[in-house]
């Protein structure tokens, strides 16, 4: 199937299809048998991500399951901060530890934005691989964690419930923290940008903190950068589109999709479909956005929830997703159960 006559690809260029296109964010996860061999052959987390074969692999794994319309990249949006010089890993049931950025001292020790090329070149390969593995019809997307959502880990050096190591620095040290998101932007325009060069057709820019940012920083480290990074993508690819969450951003949803250019705007679990019908599938894509706890319930609440979803949203562009990752908890035969619902 050509690239412009793909589901997912149609339903981004604002097409309105009978039946959404599906996929689901960490589609390739923990919940499938078959991830979690392949990740203890790997033997890290970030070893699977750095082995192109290993990560194409597995994100292959729902695609040759389920036949989901679009495969995403396996990767982690903490890559990034690796790649500009900050120490990672990852301890087992806690999740990710970085050293921290809070001060001159600690931005002077990151690396240009540039450099990160070197120890991101497997993540290119990884993504040359799949679009040469996906069936003709699978749209590939690339992504990467939005300016904002990625400083929180750097200045925290780890995930807090509500970002205040970040931005306390944002209001303490201005000039620290405005530098940070600076590098950080311009990285993840030439990280996007080579994904699309290997063989991405979409790119999704997760702020997976956006609703911890209050009104007019909202605007500033949320809108703007991402406003930033879509038009420098549009110039160097044009007709690439580019999803983006910035999750729990309640009514700022509408502005968002307003103000960043976006081709679709993911909306998390906590949206009203009524609301986003109306003041974002208006204006662009909309992407989601079922309770992901549905998938661990199952049953009717699920077919039930799955099937309002796609009527909520039936009136415009709509890729049917869940309004944030699928949990390890899920059961995949329920996985199977929301795509009968959907599909009909």
């Amino acid at each position: 199937m050509a690239g412009p006559n793909k589901p997912m690809l149609r339903a981004l260029a604002g097409e309105r299809l009978a039946t959404p296109p599906v996929w689901m964010m960490r589609q390739a996860g923990r919940y499938l048998p078959e991830y979690r061999a392949t990740r203890a052959k790997a033997g890290s987390f970030l070893d699977l991500c750095y082995t192109p074969e290993l990560a194409a692999e597995v994100t292959l794994q729902p695609i040759r399951r389920y036949g989901f319309d679009a495969a995403i990249l396996f990767a982690d949006i903490l890559l990034v901060p690796q790649a500009l010089g900050a120490d990672l890993r990852f301890v087992e049931g806690e999740g990710p530890r970085l050293s921290t950025v809070t001060s001159a001292a600690d931005l002077a020790r990151l690396g240009p934005a540039e450099a990160v090329h070197a120890t991101l070149a497997p993540v290119y390969e990884t993504v040359a691989i799949l679009r040469g593995a996906l069936p003709p019809e699978t749209t590939l997307i690339g992504f990467a964690g939005a300016p904002w959502t990625v400083a929180t880990y750097m200045i925290a050096g780890r995930g807090t419930p509500d970002q205040a190591p970040a931005r306390t620095l944002m209001y303490r040290e201005p000039a620290v923290f405005d530098a940070l998101i600076e590098r950080i932007t311009e990285a993840t325009i030439g990280y996007l940008s080579r994904q699309i060069e290997a063989g991405a057709e979409v790119v999704k820019l997760f702020d997976s903190w956006a609703g911890a940012l209050p009104g007019a920083q909202f605007e500033r480290w949320c809108v703007a950068p991402a406003r930033r990074i879509v038009a420098a993508l549009e110039a160097a690819h044009p007709g690439v589109p580019v999803i983006g969450f910035p999750r729990g951003a309640g009514g700022g949803y509408a502005g968002f999709a307003a103000a960043t250019g976006v081709a679709a705007v993911a909306l998390d679990a906590s949206v009203d479909p009524a609301w986003a019908a109306r003041e974002v599938q208006s204006r662009v894509c909309v992407q989601g956005n079922l309770d992901p706890l549905l998938l661990v319930v199952g049953g009717p609440a699920l077919e039930r929830a799955a099937r309002a979803c796609v009527e909520a949203f039936a009136g415009g562009p709509h890729v049917f997703n869940l309004g944030h990752g699928i949990t390890p908890d899920a059961d995949p035969a329920n996985v199977e159960a929301m795509l009968r619902a959907v599909r009909g």
